[in-house]
């Protein structure tokens, strides 16, 4: 099988990971992708946004198979685009994809479904968000109702800085604060069938000890030792399987990547939000832990013929993902500088360490690899256990140079701990 894979980010550079190692993909291709991507696919500049011309290239490559991997072009009907020219695509309608494009809409359909959540306001004016900031109280969680790449939401003890996010978005959802830990869960679904694949907890906050702002995650580990076993099942039964029921009801089915944010709260699991395609860091660590050929999987969400896949197999080993981040990132992130490195860490950790590329791109007029956004690498290590897996992580970030670079440097480090406690 041919397959297309849209976008650029270290998601993207995840999924053509896994696709370049499953024997039945012949050629692998990636729009626009990124200096890593190269590596194991061939790149088309075009762009992800523009449904018209995604089709158009996958149709000239003969794809048996496109994966739309980030939100914006799911949001835009490339999906759509795709599947009205005969090919199968890996990704929600635009219509079901609101799940993501419109908090107050997941909202909705989380109401209709039954799915436990947040108590939450749809705010549009200055009156409604006070009133709804002074119901709750702090810790505020004001989020805006559209896309903002991972930075639409603000939880703030200050309700100056609350109420200032909430008028600098015009609508938002303003909600309860949910206590507990944060679990991430992505389920594969055709419209009907839901497969869970392995949880993961990823790590919102620019510096160590949860501090500084919200980023679009900072890294992420799988799997979680401390997480009650029957989690799984039971996200499936009561959110999963429901929402994907209620879109279904409502003509708008749900095929893709079903992502639910969870927060374990002292009364239960409740959903934070849900997303309509592969989160960004989780995927790079629950993709190293997938032994399933992916492609197979993939193409039999996106047809349809979900239900007749055998069971998904794991390793029984860990993963932990670390994102090196551009100088002042999350804010207006410097970019250009050289990064160094990415040849000794595949030399001297992989395979059981690799760099997976982000905002990166290759100088036309030095031929080096340089930053090209916020994000600008995910550092990807698997091991027998998570104390392992971190190790290697960490000693590969060591490696990499990047001038005025950060990264946090307690990815996973209470999780391991509780592991060998």
């Amino acid at each position: 099988m041919k397959v297309l894979v849209i976008g650029g980010g270290a998601r993207e550079h995840a999924l053509c990971r896994a696709l370049s190692l499953d024997p039945d993909v012949t050629a692998l291709h990636c729009a626009p992708g990124n200096a890593g991507i190269a590596e194991v696919a061939e790149l088309h500049a075009v762009d992800a946004l523009d449904g018209a011309a995604v089709a158009d290239l996958a149709v000239s490559l003969g794809a048996g198979l496109v994966v739309v991997g980030p939100e914006a072009p799911l949001v835009a009907g490339v999906a759509d685009a795709v599947r009205e020219r005969g090919i199968p695509a890996f990704g929600p309608s635009a219509e079901a994809a609101r799940l993501e494009g419109s908090k107050a809409f997941a909202k909705d359909v989380m109401a209709a479904a039954g799915v436990p959540t947040a108590r939450a306001y749809v705010c549009s004016s200055p009156a409604e968000v006070d009133e709804a900031l002074d119901a709750f109280g702090p810790p505020y969680v004001v989020k805006d109702d559209g896309l903002a790449a991972g930075k639409g939401v603000v939880v703030t003890e200050d309700v100056e800085a609350a109420r200032a996010h909430a008028l600098a978005c015009g609508r938002v959802v303003i909600e309860e604060f949910l206590d507990g830990p944060e679990v991430s869960l992505f389920a594969i679904t055709d419209g009907e069938t839901v497969v869970p694949l392995q949880p993961a907890q990823d790590f919102k906050r620019a510096h160590d000890g949860d501090e500084g702002p919200n980023t679009g995650g900072m890294g992420a580990y799988s799997p979680l030792p401390w997480a009650d076993p029957a989690l799984v099942d039971e996200v499936v039964a009561t959110i999963c399987q429901p929402t994907v029921d209620e879109l279904r009801r409502r003509g708008t089915p749900f095929s893709g990547l079903l992502y639910a944010g969870l927060a374990i709260t002292s009364r239960g699991v409740r959903v934070i939000e849900f997303n309509a395609r592969f989160g960004d860091p989780e995927t790079q660590v629950v993709l190293a832990r997938l032994k399933t050929p992916l492609a197979a999987v993939l193409l039999a969400a996106a047809t349809g013929h979900l239900e007749a896949e055998p069971p998904l197999r794991w390793s029984d080993g860990a993963a932990v993902t670390v994102v090196v981040a551009s100088h002042n990132y999350p804010g207006t992130p410097r970019t250009g500088d050289p990064i160094t490195g990415l040849d000794a860490v595949a030399e001297k950790d992989g395979p059981k360490a690799y760099v997976l590329h982000a905002g990166t791109k290759r100088d036309d007029a030095s031929g080096e690899v340089v930053s090209a956004g916020g994000r600008v690498l995910s550092v990807t290590a698997t091991g027998s256990d998570l104390a392992k897996a971190r190790e290697r992580a960490y000693r590969a970030v060591g490696r990499i140079g990047l001038e005025g670079s950060h990264h946090r440097s307690d990815i996973a480090a209470k999780a391991a701990a509780a592991a060998e406690s």
